[in-house]
């Protein structure tokens, strides 16, 4: 029997940028934002926090774009602060790049693993699954997922009896399924 797992998204990440007043790295964001319109042109920012001061950034969204060639939906959503529309564009690689920004998703996800009876098989076959791009290792998930420490998984690893058809070093942010023979 096939276990599923599912990293879930708690939060907003934490974006990482250096504040120009106090040289902190991390800002927090609400999911708020700033829409302001030039005659015909449209600017868009998600406004994000300073953890160590409280000064405000703007990220880029959209800049003196033709209203006209802005869906009434996305408009919408951004006059709404909508969170789901905040996280989206946070994952969008074009904006991030646009924004010289990255995430920081520490304390910001969780693993789901269903409250499955796994822990009694001889083999144990799991599906992960994210609901969200998350860059996690998956040491980490598999560690928290059996409750035991990233050693032992790697012990596992190098003995054979955690296998995987990706590598399991490193971070992912895409679907995998392992299998570990006890």
């Amino acid at each position: 029997m096939l276990n599923s797992w599912v990293v879930i998204p708690t939060c907003l990440p934490l974006v990482l940028r250096r504040c120009h007043a106090c040289a902190s790295e991390r800002f927090l964001t609400s999911g708020k934002f700033r829409v302001n319109a030039h005659h015909k042109l449209i600017d868009a920012w998600l406004l994000a926090l300073c953890t160590g001061c409280g000064e405000t950034t703007k990220v880029t969204v959209l800049e003196r774009t033709n209203v006209r060639s802005v869906r009434p939906e996305l408009l919408d959503r951004l006059h709404d602060n909508d969170p789901g529309l905040a996280a989206e564009l946070l994952q969008n690689p074009v904006v991030r790049r646009g924004n010289r920004i990255a995430l920081d998703w520490d304390n910001a996800w969780r693993l789901d693993t269903g409250a499955s009876d796994h822990l009694d098989r001889e083999v144990i076959e799991v599906s992960v699954r994210f609901a969200a791009p998350i860059p996690v290792r998956p040491v980490r998930l598999i560690a928290e997922g059996f409750g035991i420490s990233r050693a032992a998984v790697e012990r596992l690893i190098a003995e054979g009896n955690l296998v995987s058809a990706v590598r399991l070093s490193g971070k992912r942010s895409g679907d995998f399924t392992f299998t570990l023979k006890r």
